[in-house]
């Protein structure tokens, strides 16, 4: 029986973080066949049988739609680390997204604003209750701070869809930025 989370974890770090480790040809937009995908899972004795439609059943079981299957190809949605610097669709976003951090990173935000890191990109969120789930990863009373999209946009900020909960930005100037008191 199949673990479909270990399998997206497993499939997130090829995608996002260590394509080279597993053989893998990206193209501009992050896609890699789905048959080279299969072929270096399978060199693992815990993944030699998964399919092509494991990977649809991961998907379609995944809540935060990490990844895409799109004409024999796979790619993960957003969370990359490698230097190459992954094609995104430029997009008018919601009018507030939302951020959730730790308290201990509210200084920093207040001076430099949002800045994607280790990532390619800054992550938001469409709704309070994704940014708090994404906060409480660095801290159990995260900040949700809420973010003026709007403004940003037509101030020249660019941003990118990721998905139906995800947006991207290279960076978010602290002009942007609230904390909310949610």
């Amino acid at each position: 029986m199949i673990n479909y989370t270990e399998l997206s974890k497993e499939i997130s770090y090829a995608l996002r973080h260590a394509p080279w480790e597993y053989e893998l040809e990206m193209d501009e937009e992050g896609y890699v066949p789905v048959e080279q995908l299969l072929d270096a899972l399978h060199k693992e004795e815990k993944w030699s049988n998964v399919s092509e439609n494991d990977l649809v059943i991961m998907i379609q079981k995944s809540e935060k739609k990490r990844h895409e299957i799109f004409n024999g190809k796979i790619k993960a949605h957003y969370g990359h680390s490698i230097p190459m610097k992954i094609a995104k669709e430029e997009k008018v976003p919601p009018e507030v997204l939302y951020h959730g951090t730790a308290r201990r990173f509210l200084n920093s935000i207040k001076e430099k604003g949002l800045l994607p890191k280790g990532r390619q990109y800054v992550h938001l969120s469409q709704d309070v209750e994704t940014a708090h789930s994404v906060g409480m990863r660095h801290d159990r009373k995260p900040c949700i701070l809420k973010i003026d999209a709007k403004l940003a946009w037509e101030d020249g900020i660019i941003f990118y869809y990721g998905n139906e909960k995800v947006w991207l930005a290279d960076e978010i100037p602290s002009k942007y930025i609230m904390v909310d008191d949610i």
